[in-house]
């Protein structure tokens, strides 16, 4: 088993460990395995029949990635795990690295923002939530933080001013001591994630005048949808989601001490199981299973949002023309998506009914070049398959 284990990943199981479970190359294990490292809330299948083959596996030889080369042969060069292209509502084509496994979860990173919007849209929807709350409605141990003067609408919208930079890489950041409380990282500082969270202050300044990246919005955006919905992230996510768009495999969510959801960024799930989240948003919030959000909080998420406000952001080159709204990014076309770092994307092409999923382990959290490139690809799938 060990030698298996070796030469399908190019080293040993025993050299993973909490400390380097995100570096290449040990996540090409780990990614598609975060419950042996992290605590983490696991929901088997809402619908466990067997996946139906891809209808187009040709499609993966079309000539349409980064300098003409096949889209599988795009896959492999930019660290892709798992891949996946639907169009109205039919898997036209997977692809998988030799690494990895379809059948099993994968980290999506930061799109797990995007999922755990689809609950404050659907509680919104039942009255529990609304945008102009404040987030002390709900969290009243926020007040005196940089969440203290904030409502649901900034944290959807990222438009908050918190004095917590995104350093992914600086040990002894802020950011560390956030991946700490979340139980990402080795050691502790005695608190738990939302403990954390209301000790970050704020900058000077309003809210709501540009969009600022910083996941713990999310985070504090689940423990809103928590006390909101009365329940766990996971079994909310199990009810209103997982349930009704028709996962097929398990889904996983890291959780910290006490067991609050990692909103941010901790949802595992299949490329295909993604893919079902993007074609349900593509049907205005209908999954097979019935509705997950109002038809109007999607056009909401996909046609609103302030551009100037992305314009004065932290990355409006990602997306010229683009906007966020409601944890989404907007492009400056048609379509829109949710990202996550290390290079996962889910997009949708409302235009060409198109659904594309790409899961990786790049090496990198950010890398501009590949994410221009992946932009490029999934342009051109929408185009070739418009």
């Amino acid at each position: 088993m060990a030698t298996d284990f070796a030469a399908r990943y190019g080293f040993r199981r025993a050299e993973v460990t909490l400390a380097n479970w995100r570096t290449a190359p040990f996540s090409r294990w780990a990614f598609q395995n975060v419950a042996e490292l992290v605590p983490s809330a696991i929901r088997l299948p809402a619908d466990p029949r067997p996946e139906a083959p891809a209808e187009d596996p040709a499609l993966l030889q079309a000539p349409l990635g980064a300098g003409g080369t096949t889209v599988a042969e795009h896959l492999a060069a930019h660290d892709t795990d798992l891949f996946c292209v639907m169009k109205s509502g039919r898997v036209l084509a997977d692809w998988a690295a030799p690494h990895a496994d379809p059948a099993l979860p994968h980290l999506v990173f930061s799109i797990s923002k995007s999922l755990t919007a689809l609950l404050a849209g659907a509680l919104e929807a039942e009255g529990r939530l609304s945008p102009g709350d404040p987030v002390t409605r709900f969290v009243p141990e926020a007040a005196g933080s940089a969440f203290g003067e904030a409502s649901l609408r900034h944290l959807l919208d990222m438009t908050t001013r918190l004095d917590f930079d995104e350093a992914y890489l600086t040990p002894d950041s802020p950011f560390a001591r956030y991946r700490r409380a979340m139980l990402w990282n080795p050691g502790t500082d005695g608190l738990t994630l939302l403990e954390f969270l209301c000790t970050i202050p704020p900058l000077p300044g309003g809210y709501g005048d540009a969009f600022r990246y910083r996941s713990p919005n999310s985070d504090m955006l689940g423990a809103m949808v928590e006390r909101a919905g009365g329940a766990r992230l996971a079994d909310l996510f199990q009810e209103r989601v997982w349930t009704r768009i028709g996962c097929r495999g398990p889904v996983a969510l890291t959780v910290d001490a006490v067991g609050l959801g990692r909103a941010a960024g901790g949802v595992s799930m299949t490329a295909r199981d993604l893919a079902r989240v993007g074609e349900m948003m593509r049907q205005g919030g209908i999954g097979p299973g019935g509705r997950v959000v109002p038809g109007p909080w999607v056009r909401d998420t996909v046609e609103g949002g302030d551009r100037g406000q992305w314009a004065r952001g932290d990355f409006p080159e990602l997306l010229p023309g683009g906007a966020y709204r409601n944890q989404w990014y907007r492009s400056g076309g048609d379509w829109f998506c949710a990202i996550g770092i290390h290079g996962q994307w889910l997009a949708v092409d409302p235009a060409s009914e198109v659904v594309v999923v790409k899961l990786s382990s790049q090496a990198e959290p950010v890398d501009d070049d590949i994410d221009q490139r992946n932009i490029a690809l999934f342009e051109a799938l929408f185009r070739h398959l418009g």
